[in-house]
């Protein structure tokens, strides 16, 4: 444990937390995934963050944040968690698994395209860890909304008047308090790092709502982190989202009782990878997804981590790394969307 890395576990341990996620998880060194890119003399160092076996609801990044979500909601007394997202949401089931380990009851706001979507993936999930999923339509799938804040507010008038008590979790648990997490997340990963006497260059991962780059920018702040911390967007909506990151982990911050603070330029998103809209696989996504599987028998998921891959690679074959750097890249999950009809579709097509 290092000095800065200390003072952060302090802060964080004055915080509730539930315990839901299995951690640390483990870094793999991508050695084949390397060879498959032209090897040590073309391509640098690839350590994947196997945030993808954080166990809770089959696994991913959200896992880290509900841990002080659920504990803050239990604090002020909750019975019913709450959360919006896209139908295919990680964040969603895996706060319907959440909201099982804590005893609360769960409802999930999805935005779909079709009023009967397709009982698969993450819906599937869903469904089976108990939740209560109400359906509106999607607005706008580049920027995954949809008329999502009317159901929300409906649903906490529902619970209440049933004697209930909701907590909302704001749409990829991107909160002050769920930017705890990756805070947290930051200092394992430094730790490992240091006692692996590395220093990578880069930190790739897949940027949606927001918090985990909050949680990934501040943390790498606050530990002193030796990379950068370079965002992959995998949809639309900026300047909002960029704003978001700022404003959410300045609240954590405060909330931890410490003094530095991110300003706009702390925070970059690579926004050349969306493809035609969040949840839409792209061609560089399909084939990071194939290359990691046959060369490392790691899953990517067709709406974050193949985005972000394909991006690392397309770094990787522009030249813009130096083969003699080491990358970390972030995997935060989301398999089951492997197994929904638009990826099975899209992966046949490709064939």
């Amino acid at each position: 444990m290092t000095g800065a890395t200390r003072r952060v576990r302090a802060a964080l341990d004055r915080q509730p937390r539930t315990a839901l996620a299995v951690l640390p998880t483990p870094i793999t060194d991508a050695i084949r995934f390397r060879g498959a890119l032209g090897g040590a003399s073309k391509c640098p160092r690839i350590l994947i963050k196997r945030d993808d076996l954080t166990a809770l609801g089959l696994g991913g990044n959200k896992a880290r944040k509900l841990e002080y979500l659920v504990a803050d909601a239990a604090r002020q007394g909750a019975t019913t968690l709450i959360t919006t997202g896209a139908v295919q949401s990680n964040h969603a089931r895996m706060t319907a698994a959440a909201a099982c380990i804590a005893g609360m009851r769960c409802v999930l706001v999805l935005t779909a395209t079709s009023d009967r979507p397709p009982v698969a993936g993450n819906l599937l999930l869903d469904r089976l860890y108990g939740a209560e999923v109400r359906l509106v339509p999607a607005v706008d799938p580049m920027f995954a909304v949809g008329q999502d804040e009317a159901a929300v507010a409906d649903v906490v008038s529902t619970e209440k008047a049933a004697g209930r008590s909701p907590y909302v979790i704001p749409v990829g648990g991107s909160s002050g308090v769920g930017v705890f997490g990756y805070v947290g997340g930051t200092a394992e990963l430094v730790e490992q790092l240091h006692d692996l006497s590395i220093a990578p260059s880069r930190l790739y991962f897949a940027s949606g709502s927001r918090g985990t780059q909050a949680g990934l920018t501040l943390g790498a702040q606050l530990c002193g982190a030796p990379y950068g911390v370079y965002g992959i967007a995998v949809s639309a909506g900026e300047p909002e989202k960029i704003e978001r990151a700022k404003r959410i982990a300045n609240e954590a911050a405060t909330l931890l009782g410490l003094p530095e603070r991110l300003e706009l330029h702390d925070l970059v998103t690579d926004q050349a990878h969306i493809g035609d809209g969040y949840g839409i696989p792209t061609s560089g996504g399909l084939e990071a997804i194939d290359l990691l599987a046959r060369t490392e028998a790691i899953l990517l998921d067709p709406c974050y981590t193949s985005k972000a891959m394909a991006a690392l690679i397309a770094h990787v074959r522009a030249h813009e790394i130096d083969p003699r750097e080491t990358i970390v890249f972030l995997h935060t999950g989301g398999m089951p969307a492997l197994f929904t009809d638009s990826f099975v579709g899209a992966y046949q097509a490709r064939l």
